[in-house]
């Protein structure tokens, strides 16, 4: 009994020594630790303020900063644990990821898709920071670009984080991505309306609007577009700036729509809402209609009326 309590108390004794030992290697660590986090921060700040203001391509910038940032970081805990004398812990971690890969695959493909994709947007994408873009149902501006997801924000104030392999493999537009963008709208005038001189008021409006580009290569036309109900619809395009997409290009869609309208009703052009034909057929003559009145007593009609004179 004596030796095995000699014994328990030799191992204590050797397990404090040995923690003794490695109080300086852990403090050492901790240190390395806490400069490699100082130094990643230090780095994210020297690039985001001097490199990243004179690249054209700040969300490529923006996402290398974050790779070099997290690589600072691993590179740090690995030397960390070396100084704390655990660098056998480093090996048989990687040993240990490298033989359980395939699990780790399964488990994480969300997260290792979206990072990858993230990796190819990076270096190779349809959209820049500020670029407003349409990804499925999400329409906004783009605001970053993490190894997960894209953030945009949309103009009702909405932040929106799409993951990476949505907008990889989902058709993304850009609606500016060149500056220019085409609208159009539909107008319908009446069928006994002379179409060419409608057209003609149109293309007045189209060729002065101050708000429309007319540089020769952009043009806004008017054409004919259908023979509908009630109407001959005359469909107007018109080209417009929207290199800084905002809610100023759909104002600007409604100056047109307005100053169109304007000009179509001062030629007296007519704008007929739809026409409901009825026809007879058969023996019929007339449009069979019936009236019915309310003959209760307490009905609006006989309140209304005048009472009846003494006379009568």
């Amino acid at each position: 009994m004596e030796e095995e309590v000699r014994d328990l108390g030799t191992i204590f004794i050797e397990a404090w020594n040995n923690f003794l030992e490695a109080i300086p290697g852990i403090i050492l660590a901790l240190v390395i630790m806490i400069v490699g986090l100082f130094a990643a921060r230090a780095i994210a700040r020297f690039f985001g303020s001097r490199v990243l203001g004179r690249m054209d391509d700040p969300l490529m910038g923006r996402f290398l900063l974050t790779t070099l940032k997290v690589l600072i970081i691993i590179g740090a805990a690995l030397l960390a644990l070396r100084a704390a004398g655990l660098s056998g812990i480093a090996t048989a971690l990687f040993s240990a990821l490298g033989a359980s890969a395939l699990i780790l695959g399964f488990a994480f493909r969300d997260i290792g898709e979206n990072f990858i994709s993230g990796i190819i947007l990076a270096f190779n994408r349809p959209f820049n920071i500020n670029d407003t873009i349409r990804v499925v149902d999400h329409f906004g501006k783009v605001k970053s670009l993490q190894f997960r997801y894209t953030h945009i924000k949309t103009f009702d104030g909405k932040d929106v984080y799409i993951p990476n392999s949505d907008v990889l493999t989902q058709p993304v537009q850009n609606y500016t991505a060149d500056g220019f963008i085409r609208y159009d709208f539909i107008v319908g005038i009446a069928y006994e309306d002379d179409i060419q001189g409608a057209k003609d008021v149109i293309q007045g409006v189209l060729d002065t609007h101050y708000r429309i580009i007319h540089d020769g290569e952009h043009i806004s036309f008017v054409a004919e577009d259908a023979l509908a109900a009630s109407t001959v619809n005359l469909k107007v395009y018109f080209w417009l700036d929207t290199k800084d997409f905002r809610a100023g290009a759909l104002q600007v869609r409604g100056e047109v729509i307005r100053d169109i309208k304007n000009a179509i009703d001062a030629a007296h052009y007519n704008l007929p809402a739809d026409i409901t034909e009825i026809r007879l057929y058969g023996s019929e003559r007339d449009i069979p209609i019936r009236v019915e009145f309310d003959d209760t007593p307490n009905s609006e009609a006989e309140n209304l009326a005048p009472p009846p004179s003494p006379n009568t």
